[in-house]
């Protein structure tokens, strides 16, 4: 793989399979010689969270349909798009975790991708309706995370 080169998976929607599309995309991820391993990091445990929600929804929804992941690089930006064919969500209604520090907060189980994702990459687009959804991850490999 080369920059400007695009990978692409269509994996089972089993949670058997997240690690190896975090591994095959941290590997195209870093085919950039400037990039830094903390970004490729950040993003691949975005990618892991992404790719989770992805096998919940197609299983809450009961479809045998694949995963699509995409990851394309161009320079120092890697961007990858996780696809689902799951039942749909609106991402403003994800309510939020409670602080870190907050005492409730272990007990507060679901809701947390978003936030991570989002606190991870430089850009994170969710797009969704009743066919699926297409969670966009962007980041640049080549600067320290903020």
């Amino acid at each position: 793989m080369s920059v400007g080169d695009e990978v692409i998976l269509r994996v089972p929607a089993k949670s058997d399979y997240v690690a190896l599309v975090r591994v095959v995309l941290a590997a195209a991820a870093s085919i950039d010689p400037d990039s830094r391993d903390d970004r490729i990091d950040d993003l691949r445990v975005a990618v892991s969270e992404a790719v989770t929600n992805a096998v919940e929804a197609h299983q809450m929804n009961g479809t045998d349909s694949r995963i699509e992941v995409r990851c394309v690089t161009v320079e120092h930006q890697v961007e990858v798009t996780v696809r689902d064919r799951g039942p749909g969500f609106d991402p403003d209604d994800v309510v939020e975790a409670p602080d870190a520090e907050a005492p409730d907060r272990l007990f507060f189980e679901n809701g947390l991708g978003l936030p991570l994702m989002r606190t991870l990459v430089d850009r994170t687009d969710v797009e969704t309706g009743d066919d699926g959804t297409l969670v966009r991850l962007i980041i640049d490999t080549s600067i320290e995370p903020a």
